[in-house]
Protein backbone atom coordinates (compact mmCIF):
# COMPACT_ATOMS: atom_id res chain seq x y z
CA UNK A 1 0.00 0.00 0.00
CA UNK A 2 1.49 3.41 -1.24
CA UNK A 3 2.32 6.09 1.58
CA UNK A 4 0.18 8.84 1.07
CA UNK A 5 2.38 11.02 2.78
CA UNK A 6 5.35 10.36 0.68
CA UNK A 7 6.54 13.71 -0.18
CA UNK A 8 6.32 15.14 3.17
CA UNK A 9 8.89 12.06 3.69
CA UNK A 10 11.18 13.12 0.71
CA UNK A 11 14.10 15.10 1.98
CA UNK A 12 15.02 18.86 0.85
CA UNK A 13 17.47 19.08 -1.90
CA UNK A 14 20.83 19.35 -0.10
CA UNK A 15 23.24 22.53 -0.61
CA UNK A 16 24.88 20.34 -2.96
CA UNK A 17 22.26 19.97 -5.63
CA UNK A 18 24.11 19.58 -8.32
CA UNK A 19 25.63 16.24 -7.65
CA UNK A 20 24.92 13.36 -9.94
CA UNK A 21 22.22 11.64 -6.99
CA UNK A 22 20.32 14.89 -6.73
CA UNK A 23 20.60 15.52 -10.30
CA UNK A 24 19.24 11.89 -10.57
CA UNK A 25 16.31 12.08 -7.87
CA UNK A 26 15.26 14.93 -9.87
CA UNK A 27 14.83 13.55 -13.08
CA UNK A 28 13.31 9.97 -11.80
CA UNK A 29 10.59 12.63 -10.19
CA UNK A 30 10.08 14.12 -13.49
CA UNK A 31 10.13 10.85 -15.24
CA UNK A 32 7.67 9.15 -12.59
CA UNK A 33 5.42 12.55 -12.59
CA UNK A 34 5.17 12.94 -16.06
CA UNK A 35 3.99 9.38 -16.07
CA UNK A 36 1.31 9.51 -13.10
CA UNK A 37 -0.26 12.70 -14.86
CA UNK A 38 -0.50 11.04 -17.94
CA UNK A 39 -2.13 7.90 -16.63
CA UNK A 40 -4.70 9.86 -15.01
CA UNK A 41 -6.30 10.48 -17.80
CA UNK A 42 -5.74 7.68 -20.04
CA UNK A 43 -8.84 5.79 -18.73
CA UNK A 44 -10.96 8.72 -19.85
CA UNK A 45 -8.76 8.95 -23.44
CA UNK A 46 -9.70 5.19 -23.80
CA UNK A 47 -13.47 5.74 -23.74
CA UNK A 48 -13.21 8.80 -26.08
CA UNK A 49 -10.81 6.49 -28.26
CA UNK A 50 -8.47 8.89 -28.11
CA UNK A 51 -4.81 8.93 -27.78
CA UNK A 52 -2.05 11.24 -26.01
CA UNK A 53 -1.31 12.56 -29.28
CA UNK A 54 -4.67 13.28 -29.57
CA UNK A 55 -5.34 15.22 -26.09
CA UNK A 56 -1.82 17.28 -26.74
CA UNK A 57 -3.42 18.74 -29.98
CA UNK A 58 -6.75 19.59 -28.63
CA UNK A 59 -5.26 21.14 -25.90
CA UNK A 60 -3.11 23.47 -27.51
CA UNK A 61 -5.64 23.94 -29.92
CA UNK A 62 -7.75 25.30 -27.13
CA UNK A 63 -5.21 27.16 -25.54
CA UNK A 64 -4.49 29.22 -28.66
CA UNK A 65 -8.09 28.91 -31.46
CA UNK A 66 -6.65 29.90 -34.90
CA UNK A 67 -2.85 27.79 -34.06
CA UNK A 68 -1.60 26.78 -37.76
CA UNK A 69 -0.15 23.21 -38.42
CA UNK A 70 3.22 24.42 -38.73
CA UNK A 71 2.98 26.50 -35.09
CA UNK A 72 0.96 22.95 -33.08
CA UNK A 73 4.11 21.06 -35.12
CA UNK A 74 6.61 22.83 -33.45
CA UNK A 75 4.62 22.90 -30.10
CA UNK A 76 4.32 18.97 -30.11
CA UNK A 77 7.76 18.62 -31.53
CA UNK A 78 6.69 15.44 -33.85
CA UNK A 79 7.03 14.37 -37.23
CA UNK A 80 4.25 15.94 -39.91
CA UNK A 81 3.01 12.95 -41.02
CA UNK A 82 2.29 11.99 -36.90
CA UNK A 83 0.76 15.25 -36.85
CA UNK A 84 -1.67 14.83 -40.19
CA UNK A 85 -2.83 11.62 -39.13
CA UNK A 86 -4.24 12.82 -35.49
CA UNK A 87 -5.67 16.33 -37.01
CA UNK A 88 -7.28 13.72 -39.85
CA UNK A 89 -8.49 12.08 -36.77
CA UNK A 90 -9.89 14.66 -35.33
CA UNK A 91 -11.60 16.16 -38.03
CA UNK A 92 -13.28 12.98 -38.91
CA UNK A 93 -14.80 13.17 -35.27
CA UNK A 94 -15.84 16.57 -35.71
CA UNK A 95 -13.84 17.58 -32.93
CA UNK A 96 -11.64 20.29 -34.86
CA UNK A 97 -12.13 22.67 -37.95
CA UNK A 98 -9.63 23.75 -40.56
CA UNK A 99 -10.07 27.17 -42.06
CA UNK A 100 -7.48 29.05 -44.20
CA UNK A 101 -5.25 31.33 -42.35
CA UNK A 102 -5.75 35.36 -42.34
CA UNK A 103 -2.76 36.26 -42.78
CA UNK A 104 -1.35 33.17 -45.44
CA UNK A 105 -4.37 31.97 -47.24
CA UNK A 106 -1.96 28.50 -48.21
CA UNK A 107 -1.60 27.99 -44.06
CA UNK A 108 -4.48 25.89 -42.29
CA UNK A 109 -6.01 27.37 -38.60
CA UNK A 110 -7.12 24.89 -36.49
CA UNK A 111 -10.18 25.33 -34.49
CA UNK A 112 -11.85 22.82 -31.85
CA UNK A 113 -15.69 22.73 -32.16
CA UNK A 114 -18.26 22.57 -29.82
CA UNK A 115 -17.40 19.03 -29.38
CA UNK A 116 -13.67 19.28 -29.18
CA UNK A 117 -14.36 21.98 -26.78
CA UNK A 118 -16.48 19.23 -24.90
CA UNK A 119 -14.20 16.62 -24.81
CA UNK A 120 -10.85 18.88 -24.45
CA UNK A 121 -12.47 20.43 -21.20
CA UNK A 122 -13.78 17.31 -19.66
CA UNK A 123 -10.30 15.61 -19.36
CA UNK A 124 -8.23 19.08 -18.59
CA UNK A 125 -10.49 18.99 -15.57
CA UNK A 126 -9.02 15.37 -14.78
CA UNK A 127 -5.33 17.30 -15.10
CA UNK A 128 -6.28 20.46 -13.33
CA UNK A 129 -7.61 18.08 -10.45
CA UNK A 130 -4.18 16.17 -10.62
CA UNK A 131 -1.99 19.80 -10.35
CA UNK A 132 -4.37 21.02 -7.97
CA UNK A 133 -3.84 18.54 -5.47
CA UNK A 134 -0.18 18.40 -6.47
CA UNK A 135 0.20 22.38 -6.00
CA UNK A 136 -1.77 22.35 -2.68
CA UNK A 137 0.66 19.25 -1.60
CA UNK A 138 3.59 21.24 -2.11
CA UNK A 139 2.77 25.25 -1.45
CA UNK A 140 3.24 28.54 -3.34
CA UNK A 141 7.03 28.16 -3.34
CA UNK A 142 7.21 25.18 -4.75
CA UNK A 143 5.16 25.66 -7.01
CA UNK A 144 7.69 28.72 -8.43
CA UNK A 145 10.18 26.58 -8.05
CA UNK A 146 8.22 23.97 -10.08
CA UNK A 147 7.77 26.82 -12.46
CA UNK A 148 11.32 28.00 -12.67
CA UNK A 149 13.05 24.57 -13.27
CA UNK A 150 10.73 23.70 -15.77
CA UNK A 151 11.20 26.89 -17.50
CA UNK A 152 14.76 26.66 -17.60
CA UNK A 153 14.63 23.23 -19.19
CA UNK A 154 13.12 24.42 -22.15
CA UNK A 155 15.51 26.18 -24.67
CA UNK A 156 15.27 30.06 -24.45
CA UNK A 157 14.04 30.03 -28.18
CA UNK A 158 11.31 27.87 -27.34
CA UNK A 159 9.67 29.96 -24.82
CA UNK A 160 8.42 32.74 -26.68
CA UNK A 161 5.56 29.92 -28.14
CA UNK A 162 4.54 28.98 -24.56
CA UNK A 163 4.29 33.15 -23.53
CA UNK A 164 1.85 32.59 -27.15
CA UNK A 165 -0.55 30.13 -25.43
CA UNK A 166 -4.09 31.49 -24.28
CA UNK A 167 -3.82 34.43 -26.96
CA UNK A 168 -5.63 34.39 -30.12
CA UNK A 169 -4.00 33.37 -33.27
CA UNK A 170 -6.36 34.83 -35.85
Amino acid sequence: MPDENFLSQVPAASALFLREDEVRRGIEFLFFAHASLWRAIDARLAEKELGRAHYRALYFIARQPGLTISDLLALLGITKQSLGRVVKELEARDYLATRPGNRDRRAKELRLTDAGRAAESAIFTMLRDTMSRAYTHAGQQAVTGFWQVSEALIPARERGRIAMLGKEAG
